[in-house]
């Protein structure tokens, strides 16, 4: 007897929080309820009842190379026969590190973590203990994990509550987390490079680092203005303090080398996650040989019984050895197909006049925004301008045609190098229709 996704939302209340490991996937944002999966292969997943989706969730980006990759699965399966961690170093660790080095421009050295979240906290204590400052700045709609320090600003909310853009004054995001925590959190708009000019200008001498998304990506998908980044980064230089960019959710998927070479960058500090672990849990803080030092024993504390993992080291490797073949053709091959779908959304949408909605993207990763807006281009215009609850109910109906993407509009969906031509045609019926049914 099929047991259905409801039937298992029922018994998982009773034992899991909210019916889950991660409010993302529970019944908050999933209408009726979320569904449960049990397989995926490529670029589709099939859940308990045997109905078969088109994923352009991707594991929230975490598989650039498509649901049980074979080159992943034969590299995780040696990892698991032949001991998948010890309490010892690996050869696979330094291959990786050298791998990671080759692909990532800023990276001289690395260190290896399990989650975005503890790579952005150590980033964090790297960056305070080698300036020797304790403030840091980061920005309005950036989730940079879910550690006190940075866990402000990051829901949205009536724009009237954000206080003056001027004043880097954040709104804490959880209970739990006490004033001390944030003291030294400076938050302010990002895209709006003289705010920024005007904060460093009275406390840029305070100031680790700045914290930035090189593209971002928690409140849907918004590009930076064009020379902000470059901007961000001077400023950063001016005034001593470290450049930060977290590429969690854009490294090793916008382009080989992240955003830094989207972008044309040189940070100090990057921190990556997601797609490095190729759906294991992997992240990883680098930056050059001077800064990373400051790792070293005796320095900035930095531990973790699962860092550098056997079992995820030899999936990234797998993975990232797959998508850099003959010249980066993976990479290639996964910016292409998100800027075909993005393109056709785009088409869709212009040639309908029903809905006030656009699709906004970069590479691999797009949202749409219900909205009268021509973009969405911060965090407060998201806050005032989009309609996230209408969102909501399209991408729950979206199912019924067999498209999954994330029903939370603070997310992004997200293309792998496995989506085909016939998937992005389908894709496109399904959101006509679904269109059709909000009217």
């Amino acid at each position: 007897m099929t047991v259905s996704s409801e039937e298992w939302l029922e018994r998982a209340q009773k034992v899991l929080v909210d019916g889950g490991s991660s409010a993302s996937r529970g019944p908050r944002v999933f209408k009726p309820y979320p569904p449960y999966m049990v397989s995926g292969s490529g670029a589709r997943m099939t859940d308990v009842e045997g109905r078969e989706y088109i994923d352009w969730m991707m594991a929230f980006g975490a598989l650039p190379t498509g649901h049980a990759h074979p080159s992943i699965v034969a590299a995780a399966t040696s990892a698991i026969e032949t001991g998948s961690h010890f309490a010892a170093s690996t050869p696979v660790e330094v291959e990786l590190a050298e791998k990671f080095c080759q692909l990532v421009p800023a990276a001289e050295k690395v260190r290896f973590s399990s989650t975005g979240t503890e790579a952005v906290m150590a980033a964090i204590r790297l960056a305070r203990g080698f300036t020797g400052r304790r403030k840091i700045i980061k920005f309005e709609g950036h989730y940079n994990g879910w550690s006190d320090a940075v866990l402000v600003t990051t829901n949205p909310q009536p724009v009237d509550t954000l206080g003056h853009p001027n004043s880097p004054v954040g709104i804490v995001d959880s209970s739990g987390i006490p004033p001390g925590a944030i003291e030294d959190t400076l938050v302010i708009p990002w895209n709006d490079i003289e705010i920024l000019r005007r904060v460093m200008k009275d406390r840029g001498r305070e100031i680790a680092c700045v914290m930035t998304e090189g593209i971002m990506a928690n409140i849907g998908v918004i590009p930076p203005q064009a020379g902000y980044l470059q901007e961000v980064q001077k400023l950063c230089q001016e005034y001593d303090s470290l450049f930060y960019l977290d590429e969690t959710c854009t490294g090793f998927r916008s382009a080989p080398g992240g955003c830094a070479e989207l972008f044309d960058l040189q940070p100090d500090i990057v921190t990556f996650g997601k797609a490095l672990g190729m759906g294991f849990p992997l992240s990883a803080i680098a930056g050059s040989h001077e800064i990373m030092s400051g790792l070293a024993w005796g320095n900035v504390m930095h531990f973790g019984t699962m860092n550098a993992s056997r079992l995820p080291c030899s999936a990234s490797l797998a993975g990232l050895n797959l998508m850099s073949e003959d010249d980066n053709a993976g990479f290639k091959l996964l910016r292409s197909t998100g800027e075909k779908l993005t393109a056709e959304i785009q088409s869709l949408f212009r040639s309908q006049s029903r809905h006030a909605v656009i699709c906004q993207g970069d590479g691999p990763l797009f949202q749409l925004f219900f909205t009268d807006r021509p973009s969405i281009d911060c965090f407060r215009s998201y806050c005032r301008d989009v309609d996230s609850s209408k969102y909501n109910r399209f991408a729950n109906l979206l199912r019924e045609h067999g498209v999954y993407i994330t029903p939370s509009n603070t997310l992004h969906s997200a293309s792998s190098m496995v989506h085909t031509d016939a998937d992005i045609e389908l894709t496109i019926k399904a959101f006509e229709k679904t269109l059709q049914q909000l009217d």
